[in-house]
């Protein structure tokens, strides 16, 4: 498995919208985010989100750290 870098909640947002995620609204310092087809994701923003968290999200995104690593 692949190191994930220390990303900021705005740089993650940004890549997951590479993928078919939009903005769906804000409320405080969370974002939250829709796809079409799949489940819906809450992303932190933070100026660093911990690897722990990324790589939790990832995991309910279905989508591996490796996969991620070619977006960003």
């Amino acid at each position: 498995m692949s190191k994930l870098p220390i990303l900021s909640g705005t740089e993650f947002v940004k890549a997951l919208c590479k993928l078919g995620y939009y903005v769906r609204d804000q409320k405080g310092s969370h974002i939250h985010l829709r796809h079409v087809t799949k489940r819906p994701l809450t992303i932190p923003n933070h100026k660093e989100i911990a690897r722990g968290t990324l790589r939790a999200i990832l995991k309910d995104a279905d989508i591996t750290a490796d996969d991620f690593l070619k977006l960003i």
